[in-house]
């Protein structure tokens, strides 16, 4: 399976893609980030990043993209930004058919490093380990977007499955109650 990953943000939205399947290898395909000046319009901004992410989804065709869950945090402007740039992410691989997860950075971390609360240097330094790479990925949003791509690989098989299952129950239970 191949997966783009991203880290939204307004000034670096990181980009990974990593190409895997659980129990086997991880390769790196490529990682970077879309930077946009700060100060451009938010809406240039976003248009950048669209750009952008539109290029990375012709060039590298994933089968899904791993998007960070925006969170809670104490400055409402940076939560807004970040928001903005994982939708724009979101809506390029909707507009495409390509099939959407969001990820906690909790559980992103828990699934590369073993620990939800690693910090950015331990998620860095086992991206590199797993992708069997010198150097951690820099800057860290690529490293990021990388520990993304790596979650949905290895948890997003899993969930697609539960979503399925889910759904097949539901359309039994409306199909029971029609007859």
């Amino acid at each position: 399976m191949r997966v783009l990953g991203v880290d939204p943000g307004l000034t670096r939205c990181g980009l990974g893609v990593v190409d895997g399947a659980p129990g086997r290898p991880l390769v790196l395909v490529r990682a970077d980030v879309a930077r946009t000046p700060s100060d451009w319009g938010i809406g240039e901004r976003l248009l950048a990043i669209e750009q952008q992410v539109e290029e990375w989804l012709t060039a590298w065709q994933p089968e899904a993209v791993a998007v960070e869950r925006v969170f809670s945090q104490h400055n409402v402007r940076t939560v807004m930004g970040t928001a903005q740039a994982g939708a724009v992410a979101i809506t390029c691989a909707a507009r495409r058919g390509i099939p959407v997860a969001l990820h906690t950075p909790t559980e992103v971390k828990a699934a590369v490093t073993g620990n939800g609360r690693a910090d950015k240097e331990q998620v860095g330094a086992m991206v590199a380990r797993l992708l069997r790479l010198a150097d951690p990925p820099r800057p860290a949003d690529a490293a990021d977007a990388l520990a993304l791509a790596i979650c949905h690989i290895w948890r997003g098989g899993a969930q697609a499955r539960l979503a399925a299952a889910q759904a097949a129950a539901t359309a039994a239970r409306q199909a029971a109650r029609q007859q």
